[in-house]
């Protein structure tokens, strides 16, 4: 046994090593601010002096990438992001992603999403992983999937009014899906990511839904 790699399977600390001192509410409104005092046990033993950090409490999301195994095609979507605003197009290309809301399962989330975001209907799920996006500040965790649809239903504008989304649908070849990925034109980290595990799937994943 490969005891080198083994002892990386479990971390040596789980949340009973830490002391939470105090939280205090620093701004509530479409996102929470929440300043937290902790402290925690060190790798050399004993505990760490007391930190405060400001944490940016977002919720927990779902990100899909829809894809049609018969015609190896995948759906993104385009839409303004505010966190872009500086970049050279706020607009970016994505896949369907929504917040979880209470009571809601991830795979509701993402069956949900797609319906509101591309006008797509889901037919199966796979989970590919989750992820923290920026763990080092912020509570957000997302669950990436991958769904099987019929691409050819995918088409025009779409968004909850309600929520002021403007969204535009985009089916494109896997091959070029993944080309944006590789020339920098995603940005997105749960977009990139799924893209690229479709990459290393695809075979047995038109093999299974094909059939």
């Amino acid at each position: 046994m490969d005891t080198t790699s083994s002892k990386f399977l479990h971390n040596q600390f789980t949340s009973n090593d830490v002391d939470v001192l105090s939280k205090e509410s620093l701004y509530n409104g479409f996102f929470k601010m929440t300043k937290v005092a902790f402290r925690h046990q060190l790798f050399s033993g004993g505990w760490s002096d007391i930190i405060e950090r400001e944490l940016f409490e977002r919720g927990h999301a779902v990100a899909l990438l829809p894809y049609d195994p018969l015609s190896d095609r995948v759906v993104l979507i385009e839409q303004i992001r505010v966190g872009a605003l500086e970049s050279q197009s706020p607009w970016q290309y994505e896949i369907v992603a929504g917040m979880i809301d209470k009571g809601e399962s991830a795979e509701q989330v993402a069956i949900r999403e797609a319906e509101e975001e591309a006008g797509i209907f889901v037919s199966c799920l796979e989970k590919i992983s989750h992820f923290y996006p920026s763990s080092g500040g912020c509570t957000e965790k997302l669950d990436v999937f991958v769904g099987c649809v019929d691409a050819s239903k995918a088409e025009g504008i779409h968004g909850l009014e309600d929520e002021n989304e403007d969204i535009r649908v985009h089916v494109v070849t896997r091959e070029e899906a993944y080309a944006l990925v590789t020339r920098g034109i995603i940005e997105n980290a749960a977009s990139i990511i799924a893209l690229q595990w479709l990459e290393l799937n695809v075979s047995r994943l038109r093999s299974q839904w094909n059939s």
